[in-house]
């Protein structure tokens, strides 16, 4: 390439596409239906033979000798050579037996092959350099005594196009991800050739018109060229831009630009090349594939070539890649279940939920075809309670509102349709809508208590189960065990068991092979529903929207190693403990959970949002290991405690990947109370810490399982468990500096009265009640914020006084600020929330000083501690409600901080649990069975279905289930189930276990911080002996001649903590470039479906199916309707884009 110009080399480029054309025809050749796009290909295929063959003659027209016909082979034999690099694409397509166990061969270790050709790259380059110098008879002296600016253009030239060709080659494949696949792609890398061409010869012709104006007489491009290669008549005083521009034009002289035939030559066969490398990456502008689609889907090869970057490129992409797509999306339904559990959710609350459901039907109307079906669920916890005066249960408050909830907003749904076809058109409205309801409820007796199945307005399948303690096991990690086995064992398992049957009843000699060979069919399809089927696991009071939802979706469908995926999940209320919840969310997502998700697995995925895999439910060690009764002390705390957390262990420890979507929201009501938000705490610190002690424990092996968690990451864990552990001490060595400059005290004596307060509330948490604990919390959190405050301003103090930025605590707390700030930028939705940042900084002695105290001292009590107490609620009004429903019903956001509904008269229902810490419970037997009983004087409804009769105004027919779902139940119950019966002698000695285990972690976790306080307090006695020296500086970096004495142990822990931070601001900023590639995604995909869909969707007519309202008609007939859905997903052939 050296011998040949600039035009010839940069085009001569596109001819190495020409053994990708000559396979792409054989393999339309070979394909059933494919020779009708060869045309392309063929034509490609001769314009690249006519580009060579004008290529010799132009070269051999000038000179016949030895050297220029080596030149041109040479040339022409390289790229022929370079253009096999690509075999791979072609050689599934022979089907070949060789090539084919070649190509997976080197698809299982891609990274090893692409490591070693690139060693081998390097090594026959050298070879070659090498051998080329002594046999073209120069000396090596020539090669090593280039000049030192020469070799600085040199490095810097190699650093360019390092760079340059690592970044175009990423902005390529981000640009194919976000679908824009010919504007940003294809036209781009079409137009670079022709673009770097123009760019050489434009500024050859400006000079040749400028140099030809200085001339008297006609100066032709012949003289130019002799002034050129001769350097007759050129100054040395030039720029460096205009040495190479006559560089430039050096190489063009001597052959082409002398003559207009030569100038033929050269634009005929640089087209010829060029419309052939176009014509044989013609077949990607009709490529179809899925939004973020996995780079190993898009591209033969990893590796990418820096010098030929745009052609390696479109050559790279898989050939067959349309036709897998098409397959994929056809074959591959996928079916989700939202599943929340509830226990004493209010009103408001459920109604967010409910809502959330009712949208999420919208958004996919039942449909065979679609790309994602979805079915809801609600398992309410203790649903029942006992009336005197009845035989029978009947469902609590709770229960009674959810039924209402969910009546009145089904109605507002079936008045929205009346309203469209007019409510004159119909005698009696009030009759169609009770009519209507009435049709779509259904209401069945069940084992565990019963079930009420609703079909909602656009025919998917909304189910409520309610729980009766005294038959099937309470809480919410046994009702996650209950709906994952009835989805993926009854409703998934039972289809494939019963076709295995009715294969062996037709089983016999004869058709023995055909048998086994539709069973190896079946395996396939139940493995693949396996992995198709999710479940998205919510609370009772989770707001989301359809976009949401699918985000997390697309997570699970193009990474099958992932089995578990969260999205960013929101606090809603008001107050300064929102406040601060708000913040701490806020940056624990930004940064921790960033950092989970880049360099390893997110290690909790919180069950009020996230969507689950249910391959991986069922994997071995997983649900069943889930289902474990704890028996020990430390199981009550790690899988009762933090059944989220644990869950997501037992992922992670067989293999699976959890991930982190931030573009994914999802709202829930947070603790307002300082008194639920210290007892929602108590339960999450000691469930956190045993999880993460299991999983750090069992790091080896989990590395070797599980390929996203690797020994760098279990390090990095350790890291941030050890800052954690510490978090207390640090606290008080903060206040303690507070301390030493406000009242100019020694620092022993600051420390000794930071720490005063904090031991003596461990010491009163062992003696007091828990609200008497948490008052004094409150407290001292109050006086604290103070103290913070005065600390927060004697470190800027500080800077001032000493006149320096580069002591530890200063750098510290700048880092601390400038991340933060810049987080939050990157963040540009919820920049709102570092206002909220001045609460949680005051905070941080009540959040990790005195509610680690609280937590690790009240391990052994492991009540629930939220809505333990909570009654009947003040219902808004039907007109608040539709108004509610109806800003939420275009999904445009949430809608429920425009209504504030207070509950009023909040007493005391049900006694759930007894507090662990108790040995005897204060009450007695019998006023036991009688707190869960109402009195009524009159009209006492038989059973619970009699008393949903009047929450409705009409008659309810109750069925049972069927025999062999009842049977399910049944067994389900029996071996996993069961009510926990009541065992005092089992209870006194997990009383003590737990008081024992508490004793032993809250004295090694203390412990720890008083080693920590006390050799921060040795060193400090001590004093400049064990300090570390540093130059002092001032403000603007000159030298005072003094010296800063800084303590090893502070500056250790401040080191390992900024390190901490710095990672996590690494994986932040590394996760928000792919968020952002993820919503870009998105986002054009949604703008072609609208454009093609928003003339063909039509409200269809509510009653064109029905004669009359008492005819009985398909359950889909009356609600049959597409909508244009604003913020959400159109159906396109199966396929959801986002609007």
């Amino acid at each position: 390439m050296p011998f040949f110009d600039i035009v010839t080399n940069v085009m001569l480029l596109n001819s190495i596409s020409f053994l990708s054309t000559i396979f792409q025809v054989a393999a339309h050749c070979i394909a059933p239906r494919g020779k009708r796009f060869i045309a392309a290909q063929v034509i490609s295929i001769i314009l690249i033979l006519a580009g060579y063959i004008l290529f010799i003659i132009s070269y051999l027209q000038i000179s016949e000798d030895r050297e220029i016909k080596i030149r041109i082979g040479l040339a022409i034999a390289g790229t022929i050579l370079i253009s096999l690099n690509w075999w791979e694409n072609y050689s599934i397509l022979f089907q070949n037996p060789f090539l084919t166990s070649i190509s997976e061969d080197i698809a299982k270790s891609r990274n090893l092959v692409g490591i070693l050709s690139s060693v081998v790259r390097i090594i026959v380059t050298a070879c070659v350099v090498g051998a080329y110098v002594p046999l073209s008879g120069m000396d090596w002296s020539t090669v090593t005594s280039v000049p030192k600016y020469v070799g600085t253009v040199i490095w810097i030239l190699v650093g360019v196009q390092l760079v340059s060709s690592a970044l175009g080659h990423w902005f390529v494949v981000v640009a194919f991800k976000i679908h824009g696949k010919r504007r940003i792609f294809l036209l781009p890398l079409y137009l670079a050739s022709l673009c770097v061409v123009a760019a050489f010869i434009a500024p050859v012709i400006i000079f040749y018109q400028r140099s030809s104006s200085h001339k008297e007489g006609s100066y032709t491009t012949t003289e130019y060229c002799n002034d050129i290669t001769y350097g007759t008549g050129l100054s040395h005083d030039t720029v460096w831009y205009e040495r190479i521009i006559r560089d430039i034009t050096y190489t063009l002289c001597p052959t082409h630009i002398t003559s207009l035939k030569e100038i033929g030559y050269l634009v005929a066969y640089s087209l010829c090349w060029w419309l052939g490398w176009v014509l044989c990456t013609m077949y990607i502008w009709s490529l179809q594939f899925n939004r973020i689609a996995r780079t190993e889907d898009l591209f033969v090869r990893r590796m990418y070539e820096g010098v030929f970057l745009e052609q390696s490129t479109l050559l790279n992409i898989r050939f067959e890649f349309q036709r897998k797509r098409k397959r994929y999306r056809k074959d591959d339904p996928v079916t989700v279940y939202l599943c929340a559990t509830m226990w004493h959710e209010s009103y408001n609350e459920m109604m967010r939920i409910i809502i959330s459901m009712f949208r999420m039907d919208k958004f996919r109307p039942k449909n065979p075809s679609n790309d994602v079906s979805f079915e809801s669920h609600i398992y309410f916890d203790d649903a029942f309670k006992d009336v005197r005066g009845s035989q029978h249960r009947h469902l609590n408050k709770y229960a009674e509102d959810l039924v209402e909830v969910i009546q009145d907003v089904y109605r507002l749904h079936i008045d929205d349709h009346l309203d469209i076809i007019g409510e004159s058109q119909l005698q009696d409205s009030h009759f169609v809508r009770e009519r209507l309801l009435q049709k779509y409820l259904k209401i069945l007796y069940t084992p565990y208590g019963g079930r009420l199945e609703y079909t909602l307005p656009h025919g998917n399948l909304l189910m409520v189960h309610f729980k009766d303690k005294t038959l099937i096991r309470h809480k919410k990690r046994w009702s996650q065990i209950m709906y994952m086995y009835y989805i993926l064992g009854w409703q998934l398992n039972r289809k494939y068991f019963k076709k295995f049957q009715q294969l062996r009843k037709e089983n016999d000699e004869e058709f023995e092979k055909d048998v086994e060979f539709e069973k190896e069919i079946l395996r396939k399809e139940m493995k693949k529903e396996k992995h198709n089927t999710y479940i998205l696991t919510l609370d009772g009071d989770t707001d989301f929207q359809p976009s949401a939802v699918m985000l997390l979706i697309d997570r699970l469908k193009l990474y099958p190693h992932v089995g578990a995926a969260c999205g960013r999940i929101h606090p809603t209320g008001t107050g300064p403990m929102v406040w601060y919840q708000k913040f701490e969310y806020a940056i624990g997502h930004w940064l921790q959970k960033t950092a989970e998700h880049v360099f390893g697995c997110v290690l909790c995925s919180p069950g009020c949002f996230s969507l689950y895999r249910g391959a991986a439910l069922m994997d071995n060690n997983v649900s069943k290991t889930y289902t474990t009764k704890a028996a020990e002390a430390s199981h009550y705390i790690q899988y009762d405690q933090g059944e989220d957390r644990w869950l997501c262990t037992l992922l992670l420890q067989q293999g699976w990947r959890v991930e982190y979507n931030a573009a994914s929201d999802a709202y829930t009501n947070a603790p307002q109370d300082f008194k639920e938000f210290y007892n929602q705490r108590r339960r999450w610190g000691p469930s956190t810490m045993a999880n993460t002690i299991d999983l750090l424990g069992s790091g080896s092996l989990t590395s070797q399982r599980n390929s996203s968690i690797s020994k760098p990451f279990i390090l990095y864990q350790i890291l941030n468990m050890g800052a954690s552990i510490l978090t207390p001490a640090t606290v008080c060595l903060m206040i303690a500096g507070c301390l030493t400059l406000i009242l100019n005290i020694h620092p022993n004596i600051s420390l000794f009265l930071a720490v005063t307060p904090p031991v003596v509330y461990l010491i009163l948490c062992y003696k007091l009640k828990l609200d008497t604990q948490i008052t004094i919390a409150a407290v001292l959190s109050v006086l604290y914020a103070f103290l913070m405050i005065a600390t927060i301003l004697s470190i800027i103090a500080s800077i001032v006084i000493q006149s320096t930025l580069w002591t530890p605590s200063a750098m510290f707390t700048i880092i601390l600020v400038v991340l933060t700030i810049i987080t939050a930028g990157l963040h540009p939705k919820e920049f709102h929330l570092i206002i909220y940042s001045v609460v949680y900084f005051v905070s941080i002695p009540s959040g990790y000083l005195f509610l680690t105290i609280y937590s690790m001292v009240n391990m052994n009590n492991v009540s629930w501690g939220t809505r333990e107490t909570s009654g009947p609620n003040a219902n808004p009004s039907m007109r608040t409600t539709k108004q509610c429903i109806c800003l939420t019903k275009c999904c445009r956001g949430l809608s429920w901080d425009c209504v504030r509904v207070k509950q009023k008269d909040q007493a005391t229902e049900t006694v759930v649990m007894t507090d662990m810490t108790e040995n005897v419970s204060d009450l007695t037997p019998h006023q036991e069975h009688h707190q869960n009983i109402e009195l009524h004087s009159e009209n006492i409804a038989q059973d619970w279905v009699e008393q949903l009769e009047k929450t409705h105004g009409f008659t309810l027919y109750a069925k049972s289930l069927l025999r062999e779902e009842e049977e399910f139940w049944i067994e389900l119950q029996r071996v996993y189930l069961d009510p926990l019966i009541e065992d005092k002698a089992k209870q006194i000695r997990i009383t003590a276990d737990l008081k024992t285990l508490r004793n032993q972690m809250t004295f090694i976790y203390f412990i720890c911080n008083a080693f920590w306080l006390v050799a921060t307090f040795t060193v400090q006695a001590i004093g400049n002996p064990v300090t570390i020296p540093i130059p002092k500086e001032n403000f603007n970096l000159t030298q005072t001649y003094q010296e800063l004495h800084i303590e090893p142990i502070g500056l250790m822990f401040l080191f390992g903590f900024t390190l901490v931070m710095l990672i996590q601001f690494v994986g932040m900023l590394y996760h928000r470039v792919y968020t952002l590639i993820h919503y870009v995604a998105v986002s054009s995909t949604n703008s072609k479906t609208v454009l093609q869909e928003s003339n063909a969707v039509q409200i269809q007519d509510l009653f064109e199916e029905e004669t009359e309202l008492g005819d009985e008609t398909d359950d889909s007939t009356y609600f049959d309707e597409s909508y244009i859905l604003e913020n959400s997903y159109i159906t396109e052939s199966g396929h959801g884009t986002l609007v």
